[in-house]
């Protein structure tokens, strides 16, 4: 890139990555003249987005740092799950502000399911004191695979009623209709993805970003797995990268998925799968989450079957570990305790090769039940906040 294409938005791009954070940095990285870095920053600071503080001093005057400014905006993100929900305010380096958590059956639909949670987002703003007019973009997490590039779910086994449903356009409409206007005045910004994707993006960036080959598997009432490359979630061309719970078991042609197929991952190893295991005993087990209840109480029974549940799990993720040769494998969901972590590094240090878990970290979520939440709200961050965007929104606030 020349120095006349860093523009404004690519200015932003380079403090926001930490690479760049003062004047003379800013012109030693881009090649752009004092002047014209004082007219690109004048952007920035017109728009609000980045702040000024003071550096180390070191022996001499003290350097003025600039850095994204997190507080000029802030987010709605939303975390459906198969029977509860959870929508939060945040702030775009992405704390919570404000959060609700509650019941929410996806198998309602979407139209009553979205209706329900634009019903929770005044109270959440209110509670979070921050203004319709600051909200930035609305970011969704959902249980199924997503088309990005449309934002619609594509043939998700436990979403009946959401196939290719426009997620984005209702959206927009009925926080337009309830809510009011964006920060631009025009329709709010929507993004959907997949939630172990999001999850994975929150994850690699809040506690291992110097991995640059992140795979995070989800055990929930299905399994999914997110994986980031470099600082991207890698999405494959319509969004059905990471579907692991898909992939056939060769000896259970008796499972039958919801999918409708048999034999795969999640109608063996899902914490639905296990629900209905324990419920064949006797137990009162109707969800993943009666399963984590019974996990955390050390029942036996829910303690072998998910010990069980790890290595069948494992013996796919022998696949994807050697595929993608991961530094972090991250376990996530309701099933990622210890004895479901057991299982799964059975497997794969008995199976795979001893090249490519040399250097393999094997370990558990750390965001827990806010990883869906904080992924959603950097989804959108990172898209509103990339250099050609920025520029363009930069164009429509300040001219």
């Amino acid at each position: 890139m020349t120095p006349s294409q860093v523009s404004a938005g690519g200015l932003l791009q380079l403090i926001r990555d930490g690479r760049a954070n003062t004047r003379a940095d800013l012109q030693r990285v881009t090649g752009l003249s004092r002047s014209t870095v004082g007219q690109r920053l004048d952007l920035l600071n017109r728009a609000g987005w980045v702040r000024h503080t003071t550096g180390a001093s070191t022996g001499g005057r003290p350097s003025g740092r600039i850095v994204f400014d997190p507080a000029h905006a802030a987010v709605l993100a939303v975390d459906l799950e198969t029977r509860h929900a959870r929508a939060a305010v945040l702030d775009l380096g992405g704390t919570i502000l404000a959060e609700h958590t509650g019941p929410m059956e996806i198998a309602d639909g979407p139209e009553q399911v979205l209706d329900r949670l634009v019903g929770w987002f005044p109270d959440l703003l209110t509670a979070a004191g921050v203004s319709p007019a600051r909200i930035c973009g609305i970011g969704v997490s959902v249980p199924g695979p997503v088309d990005f590039a449309t934002g619609r779910v594509v043939e998700p086994p436990i979403m009946p009623g959401w196939d290719q449903y426009p997620i984005r356009e209702r959206l927009q409409e009925t926080y337009a209709r309830r809510i009011g206007g964006s920060m631009e005045d025009g329709p709010v910004p929507v993004f959907v993805d997949n939630d172990a994707n999001l999850m994975a993006l929150a994850e690699q960036r809040a506690n291992h970003a110097d991995c640059d080959s992140f795979v995070l598997v989800k055990a929930s009432t299905g399994i999914g797995a997110g994986v980031v490359i470099g600082d991207s979630v890698y999405r494959g061309i319509d969004g059905g990268a990471g579907d692991i719970g898909h992939i056939r078991l060769h000896d259970r042609p008796d499972a039958l998925c919801m999918c409708g197929s048999h034999g795969c991952l999640a109608a063996v190893a899902s914490g639905g799968a296990l629900a209905r295991e324990l419920g064949a005993l006797g137990l009162d087990t109707a969800s993943g989450r009666d399963v984590r209840r019974l996990l955390a109480e050390g029942h036996p029974e829910a303690v072998r079957l998910a010990r069980e549940a790890g290595r069948r799990t494992g013996e796919v993720l022998v696949t994807v570990v050697t595929l993608l040769n991961p530094g972090v494998l991250m376990l996530a969901g309701e099933l990622s305790g210890v004895p479901y972590l057991t299982g799964v590094r059975e497997l794969i240090y008995q199976r795979a090769m001893p090249r490519t878990t040399a250097h393999l970290q094997i370990v558990t979520s750390r965001l827990g039940d806010h990883a869906g939440l904080i992924g959603a709200a950097a989804m959108v961050v990172q898209f509103l906040y990339a250099a050609d965007r920025a520029d363009a929104r930069l164009e429509r606030l300040v001219g």
